[in-house]
């Protein structure tokens, strides 16, 4: 696996006496991308800080390809940011803002030259060079930014959320473009965001964060399918989060009744008596007139909705419990009021939460 470029150690952080990051730990290897993802105020921008380090931790470490760089001001850190607003210089063309920080090292003009044309091709502005910022679309200041900001070779890439000023198409588009250039380069991005599409499209490893705390850190797929905690179950997709007490216990399953007669089984070793909370995916239930598969249920169709070729349909639980059900096909045969069979593979429920035994 090789040695971590980025080591988080058992970093907290308070500001006038609220806590902001409560012990995190995290380790990225080389030419991993990395997105922070979470809602506003979880932690994700102190935690960017404190890596370029532009905030220190009251506690722990923050490890370089091994060495501790906690004390180290930002400019003796190989390390560059990119923010949501590019922060490129008005009044230089696109060839001075990327020469800048070549220019506070002291780079010969020459080399700084050769080297601004080198990243005009990479982030495919060739020909752009003499234009002021004001003269670029909202894409191309974007990739002036990333272009200044890999100037110096950085061994770490920080982006704040570097595409939330574009609108939805063109922010898609910057998606693949942007992955695409962190592969061509090799160089590990650490990214945040609060869209979860985003985080899911772009990313190696995902680190979900809720309150200051790392709620799970995996590789996208591992994240939405199997999500460890309800937080992460529900910020991340559509998840149904239901509810259930162990009838029955095993070595390596027990049954978890959800309606009174109604019990799954569920992999893992369980107490009887104990509570737990199971995810299921909205897209991966289905519902007809006749149980087809997997674990059934009964229920009756309360709505449906109609979304840019998604059919949602929300379904009511003999307990009065809803489920909202996703499918592509727009046509349902089943109105309103129907006592349908709802049903799902036993595989894909995750358990998220477990509570004491009664």
């Amino acid at each position: 696996m090789g040695q971590p470029i980025l080591t988080l150690e058992n970093i907290h952080k308070s500001f006038d006496g609220v806590k902001v990051l409560d012990g995190i730990s995290l380790s990225v290897l080389p030419g991993q991308f990395l997105t922070l993802l979470g809602p506003s105020g979880c932690g994700k921008t102190t935690t960017l800080r404190i890596i370029a380090g532009l905030e220190s931790p009251d506690e722990g470490r923050v490890l370089l390809s091994g060495a501790d760089v906690t004390k180290l001001p930002p400019e003796k850190r190989a390390v560059n940011t990119v923010f949501q607003n590019y922060a490129l210089f008005p009044h230089m063309n696109v060839q001075k803002n990327i020469a800048y920080p070549m220019r506070l090292r002291r780079v010969k003009k020459e080399d700084a030259a050769r080297r601004v044309e080198e990243l005009l091709s990479v982030v495919q502005l060739e020909g752009f060079g003499k234009r002021l910022p004001s003269q670029l679309s909202g894409g191309q200041r974007q990739r002036v930014a990333i272009a200044r900001a890999l100037a110096c070779d950085p061994q770490l890439l920080l982006l704040d959320e570097p595409l939330g000023a574009l609108d939805l198409q063109l922010r898609r588009q910057m998606q693949g473009e942007l992955k695409a250039l962190q592969k061509k380069l090799g160089i590990t991005f650490i990214y945040i965001t609060h869209d979860q599409e985003e985080a899911l499209n772009m990313s190696d490893l995902i680190a979900v964060m809720n309150g200051g705390r790392f709620e799970q850190i995996g590789a996208p797929e591992e994240i939405y399918e199997h999500p460890t905690t309800r937080f992460a179950a529900q910020f991340i997709g559509q998840s149904n989060i239901i509810e259930g007490r162990v009838v029955s216990a095993g070595e390596s399953s027990a049954h978890v009744e959800i309606c009174p007669g109604n019990a799954m089984v569920v992999p893992g070793a369980f107490r009887e008596g104990e509570k737990i909370a199971l995810s299921v995916r909205a897209e991966r239930i289905d519902y007809a007139d006749a149980p087809d598969y997997g674990f059934t249920l009964t229920g009756v169709i309360k709505m449906h909705s109609y979304i840019g070729g998604v059919l949602r349909t929300t379904i009511e639980l003999p307990t009065g419990q809803e489920l909202l059900i996703t499918g592509a096909n727009p046509v349902s045969k089943y109105p309103a009021g129907c006592r349908v069979f709802v049903f799902w593979d036993p595989a894909v429920a995750a358990v998220v939460e477990r509570g004491k035994a009664e």
